[in-house]
């Protein structure tokens, strides 16, 4: 197949996906074989491209103008295919562990929520392979306005304000702020095609003039949940346990750093946003959103919460590395989009699983959890030491090259950050680990054993991937250090 019908395929493989879930609605054995059959063939679409990236292709499709001189077109470079990789993998097995979730809780409109989470799908590929910012807006856009009925799945007063919410953030920023910073760039650059070493260069702007665009972009992708624009996150956690997932790991807080490092990378410039030193109140923003997102986790009860919070923690990570233009930094960033992915949904499954075999939400209710259910607290054992960033688990690599790059660059602010948030990610996730497995169970409690086996299996998976990524991260990194950065 040509490089365009494999970007094409890729493209449609969720769309067709929804529109089959919505056909086979009455149908739920056959409704969720429509959904496992659409993952598995995104994820071959990926895996087929992969190959051509990694050998310096770069396969494009352009399908139409949309203004004079601006297409709707899709490039395939190494950090979109990490992202598409990442997310497409995760769709199979956030898939499984829905069938087990959504049949033991008998949740209601089945066929609109696997059918919204394609759609999700369909725009974090869109997103992830855009050519340029307008057909980056137009995904991210769709991205909010799919997930919406899953926020708000359950339809009460609650999910309703959590909707209210995601919606007012969501499309706030993107419409006060991306979209006028787009524009701009527009005006400055005369382009808005992604390019390696940036397009913003050549206009020779002043470093006043970058840094508040750079703000505009940073602030307006409010998917990368920068304080203060991270309310929604935790809002969100209304949703039913698979779409938390879909938010933290597969595709909507992904997008969002995604973002924010490809314009970094492909609209500024590294060099040019070093040269004017237009990129350094971002590290100090980056930090304070990491320690203090951090401090919220810990004197977090609910467990959810405490995993929410911990995500806008972690998405900070990837806005850090960007921050500080430095190229092992650069790879930690790209890197950590694929640990955090990993190792959050991984947690999020395990919480869950929790919730739905004993009814247990807050982390004071876990003591003893471990010896009912082994796996489950195994496998969020793993996820984390993924986000402390402790081996054998993911996250180590991307905190590794992430400190690494601060002290090459002297930053020593960036590597007390990291090594405060560490320590305050370790004092909010041992204690869970500790009363799961080491604290007797409370008397009186419920009896109950682990979670439906599509949930544990998917757990089981999701662990996997972030040991393995330890033990062979040859792939990621490949993509990761193929940046076009320069």
């Amino acid at each position: 197949m040509s490089d365009a019908g494999l970007v094409g395929a890729a493209l449609l493989a969720p769309v067709l996906g929804a529109a089959g879930i919505a056909l086979a609605g009455r149908s739920p054995n056959l409704r969720e074989a429509v959904t496992l059959a659409s993952a598995a063939a995104l994820f071959a679409s990926c895996a087929a491209l992969l190959p051509r990236v990694l050998a310096g292709e770069r396969p494009a499709l352009a399908l139409f103008e949309m203004l004079p001189g601006i297409a709707l077109a899709f490039r395939v470079e190494p950090l979109g295919m990490l992202f598409a990789l990442v997310a497409s993998t995760l769709w199979i097995v956030t898939s499984v562990y829905a069938i087990g979730y959504m049949r033991a809780n008998e949740e209601a409109h089945q066929t609109r929520f696997y059918a919204c989470f394609a759609l999700a799908l369909a725009a974090t590929v869109g997103l992830a392979f855009a050519a340029n910012l307008v057909t980056l807006f137009l995904f991210y856009e769709m991205l909010t306005l799919v997930t919406w009925p899953l926020v708000t799945h359950h339809g009460d007063e609650e999910a309703r304000a959590g909707g209210r919410v995601y919606l007012a953030y969501l499309l706030g920023t993107s419409i006060l702020l991306l979209l006028p910073a787009i524009g701009a760039t527009w005006a400055f650059a005369g382009t808005v095609e992604f390019a390696a070493g940036g397009i913003l260069g050549e206009a020779r702007l002043g470093g006043a003039t970058l840094a508040a665009l750079l703000a505009l972009y940073v602030f307006g992708i409010g998917k990368a949940a920068l304080m203060p624009a991270h309310r929604w996150l935790p809002a969100a956690m209304v949703a039913p346990a698979p779409v938390s997932a879909l938010l933290h790991a597969v595709a909507v807080v992904k997008a969002g750093v995604f973002a924010v490092l490809k314009v970094i990378v492909y609209v500024f410039g590294v060099e040019t946003l070093a040269g004017v030193r237009a990129a350094d109140w971002l590290a100090p923003v980056a930090g304070f959103t990491i320690l203090a997102a951090s401090v919220v986790a810990l004197r977090s009860d609910n467990l959810k919460r405490r995993l929410a919070y911990s995500t806008v923690s972690q998405l900070s990570y990837v806005v850090l590395g960007a921050a500080l233009l430095a190229p092992l930094a650069t790879v930690a960033a790209a890197l950590h989009i694929a640990a955090h992915a990993f190792g959050k949904i991984t947690l999020f499954f395990a919480a869950g699983a929790i919730a739905t075999a004993s009814g247990k939400t807050e982390v004071s209710q876990l003591d003893g959890v471990g010896r009912r259910m082994p796996w489950t607290m195994a496998a969020f054992a793993v996820g984390a030491l993924s986000m402390i960033g402790l081996p054998p688990a993911a996250g180590v690599l991307s905190k590794w090259f992430l400190l690494a790059g601060a002290m090459d660059l002297g930053h020593w602010v960036a590597v007390a950050v990291i090594a405060a948030s560490t320590t305050l990610n370790a004092a909010y996730f041992a204690p869970i680990v500790y009363r799961a497995f080491l604290r007797p169970e409370a008397a009186g409690g419920r009896e109950h054993g682990e979670a439906p086996l599509s949930m544990r299996a998917a757990l089981c998976a999701s662990a996997a991937l972030t040991l393995a990524m330890f033990f062979a991260p040859e792939l990621p990194l490949a993509l990761a250090r193929a940046l076009e950065a320069r």
